[in-house]
């Protein structure tokens, strides 16, 4: 165990950016912004499909509550401080055996192209290096994903390689680009 459970804060900001856990109370304002984004989204997360329902939501986020409390993943909501409107979600999954986390993020679709996601992106890793005392952040996405790996290569996550069929979408494997940002490249070892 890297931390203890009083350490690890449930909220970070950035300049435009409430970074907060998802809570059960975000529901509607999660099913929303996914069901707005489905097009987009839903080559590269399997769980936004075109059946996707609230029941859904509703049981991802009691699921993520309980991986909170875990230990497993930290998952949170991206919200816009100017008006509070849900832009979408980013999270850390742990590696139960490494200081190291999967970081995951997605935008609504009337919100991509504004440098949500990247903001909220070194928000989140700065989040995990302090708080979660990670030394390694892996950010993984498929091939066809640009607008993911533009961001990975905005914060400035290293380009490790391709992994073959490292991904499963939609009953085919994908390969898939391996980026890192590691602990002593934000400066805190």
């Amino acid at each position: 165990m890297f931390f203890m459970r009083s350490d690890v804060p449930t909220s970070c900001e950035s300049d435009r950016l409430l970074i907060r856990r998802l809570e059960l109370y975000d529901d509607k304002a999660l099913y929303a912004a996914a069901r707005e984004s489905i097009t987009d989204v839903f080559p590269f997360l399997p769980w936004c499909h075109p059946e996707y329902d609230i029941s859904e939501t509703r049981q991802w986020l009691i699921t993520s509550l309980q991986d909170w409390e875990d230990f497993r993943s930290y998952e949170f909501a991206i919200i816009r401080k100017s008006d509070g409107l849900f832009l979408g979600g980013i999270g850390l999954s742990r590696d139960e055996d490494h200081p190291i986390a999967n970081l995951g993020y997605w935008v609504r679709s009337s919100a991509t192209s504004q440098g949500i996601a990247t903001e909220a992106t070194t928000c989140i890793a700065q989040f995990g290096f302090v708080h979660l005392k990670l030394m390694r952040i892996e950010i993984i996405m498929s091939l066809a994903n640009q607008p993911s790996q533009r961001v990975a290569e905005k914060v400035g996550a290293v380009h490790e390689g391709i992994l073959r069929n490292r991904l499963f979408l939609h009953g085919r494997c994908h390969d898939a680009h391996s980026y890192s940002l590691l602990r002593s490249d934000a400066g805190l070892i």
